[in-house]
């Protein structure tokens, strides 16, 4: 019954800005840690960031000071503040909801961000 729903890619130039955003539903929003990942063709899925119920943020290193991870609990909403892209950002995000009961992680299908040079 968990859906996650992501939305907000496209194609943008180096240098420029997106904004992704993630509808949870059938669960426990606002109780459960919250995450962004990616994955480019032929590469792991690698984790972008996380956000705890009550804010508490972690990044990757690659990731920091370029994204901002946030949350509207009363709106069930994640979002992925995306500023300065690379071309090496390219990659499908996916959200993630980490189960406050059962610990298992539940996955959206998933948003296209391509950056172009």
């Amino acid at each position: 019954q968990v859906q996650l729903v992501e939305s907000g890619g496209g194609l943008v130039q180096v240098g420029g800005s997106l904004r992704l955003s993630c509808a949870a539903s059938g669960t426990r929003f606002s109780i459960s840690t919250m995450g962004w990942h990616r994955q480019a063709p032929g590469k792991e899925r690698e984790l972008v960031a996380t956000i705890t119920p009550s804010g508490s943020t972690n990044y990757a290193e690659s990731m920091k000071g370029r994204f901002t991870i946030s949350r509207d609990n009363a709106k069930n909403m994640l979002h992925l503040q995306m500023n300065s892209l690379k071309p090496e950002d390219t990659a499908v995000y996916y959200c993630n909801l980490k189960g406050y009961y059962t610990r298992r992680d539940y996955w959206g299908q998933g948003t296209q961000v391509t950056v172009s040079s």
